[in-house]
């Protein structure tokens, strides 16, 4: 094991600018790369009717997986095999309806070479994203990317680092291209992560968590405030809706109408609902995403929403409890 040499805390903060330098600008130089095969090797996994198969060993191995990954969880089915793997039976998990997609900065890589005569002869389309476009993959492939850099960042030249950062950047860039191409939408991102705080925002809806039956605080417009404040003690979400008869929704009394009431020094023992509560209230369609209703609490400053159909009734009440208690904030 080698000594470890001391070192100054600047040439320590110097040598991970230095790194930071170096791979942004071999990001910034794949910009100039995005041509006609950048759009052909889009048009090839667009017109996939399988799915797209990611190659990589080594460091261009976690790479691929990455990629593999974020095309997948982007409207594009995709995942990683392991070449090494594929040249001991799982080849098999590549089908004729398929496209490869190879990594290797080298281009040679022999793990990857050896399944050359095997994807051709399937007739599966290749692309390769290497770092030299004369190499045996480079050749090989119906579309070459180059994702070549002008150095690595390790001092060494040897650690792969800068030419990693451009491979997984040039992947990032072919995913977001068929993401927008496919009018891959928040929703269908919500879909493939079900799991988690993203999940819930982007999926839960408010039929999940709205109070509904005897659990929604309600008034009539003829009843005594001393009632309404009653029933909001009672279901405790500081409110209560004010329906008739049918159960059509008229207005709100709130915490806040309770204030100004008592501002106004009306009798609260003798006053009557009708003469307090908030008419043209704000409400929301059952079916609404809790994100939504999350949106509009904040945007109108209100902690309670009646859950409304279309015509009209009450059929819940959502309170911003409630979406904190989901984990929508």
């Amino acid at each position: 094991m080698p000594a470890i040499m001391l070192i100054h805390d600047n040439r320590l903060k110097e040598l991970a600018r230095q790194v930071l330098a170096i791979e942004a600008e071999a990001v910034t130089r794949l910009a100039a790369r995005i041509d006609d095969r950048f759009v052909r090797a889009c048009r090839l996994m667009l017109d996939c009717l399988g799915r797209i198969v990611v190659l990589g060993i080594g460091k261009s191995g976690h790479i691929g997986g990455k990629i593999a990954a974020t095309l997948a969880s982007t409207g594009t089915p995709a995942f990683f095999v392991h070449p090494a793997e594929a040249n001991h039976g799982d080849m098999g998990m590549i089908t004729a309806q398929d496209v490869v997609v190879a990594l290797s900065n080298s281009g040679e890589t022999d793990e990857i070479l050896t399944l050359l005569p095997l994807i051709k002869r399937l007739g599966v389309p290749l692309i390769a994203l290497t770092g030299n476009a004369g190499s045996t993959l480079g050749k090989a492939a119906d579309v070459h990317i180059d994702v070549s850099v002008p150095q690595e960042a390790c001092p060494l030249g040897l650690a792969p680092t800068s030419s990693t950062t451009a491979t997984l950047a040039m992947g990032d860039a072919l995913a977001v291209a068929l993401l927008e191409a496919r009018g891959f939408t928040a929703e269908d991102f919500a879909r493939s992560h079900p799991g988690g705080r993203l999940g819930r925002r982007l999926l839960l809806l408010i039929d999940d968590v709205m109070h509904v039956g005897d659990q929604m605080p309600r008034s009539a417009p003829d009843d005594l405030l001393k009632e309404a404040l009653l029933e909001m003690s009672r279901k405790g979400l500081g409110t209560t809706v004010v329906v008739d008869r049918d159960e059509r929704v008229l207005g709100v009394f709130t915490d806040g109408d309770l204030r100004r009431t008592l501002d106004r020094q009306l009798d609260v023992h003798a006053a009557r609902v009708a003469e307090v509560m908030t008419r043209d209230c704000k409400t929301i369609a059952p079916g609404t995403l809790a994100a939504e209703a999350l949106r509009m609490m904040q945007q109108h400053k209100i902690n309670a929403l009646p859950v409304v159909s279309s015509a009209g009734t009450l059929v819940g009440v959502l309170n911003m409890h409630d979406l904190l208690r989901a984990g929508v904030l």
